[in-house]
């Protein structure tokens, strides 16, 4: 798959994936959960779509946050698979 192009990636975030920002190589998206276990919940879930799709963020739990990181290791950088899982994230939030 293709590395995006800065423009594409701009274009994502000031679009469907504004929740999100860009650091470096990965697009990154931090959050709340009202508490560590419904934190935990929202993991799983996202764990099961990352599965289904091949595709797998890092993923830090801090208590109640929780951060995503996305980039497509194996290209060294952000490709369509990082936007499109970053939206089901979104849609699982």
């Amino acid at each position: 798959m293709a590395l995006l192009e800065q423009q594409e990636i701009d274009q994502a975030l000031d679009g469907d994936l504004k929740s999100w920002s860009q650091e470096g190589d990965m697009i990154v998206r931090e959050l709340k959960a009202p508490s560590f276990l419904e934190g935990i919940e929202l993991v799983r879930r996202v764990a099961e779509a990352a599965e289904r799709a091949d595709h797998h963020p890092d993923i830090d739990i801090r208590w109640r946050t929780v951060t995503f990181r996305l980039s497509t290791h194996s290209e060294g950088g952000l490709t369509g698979k990082d936007l499109a899982m970053a939206g089901v994230i979104d849609d699982l939030v």
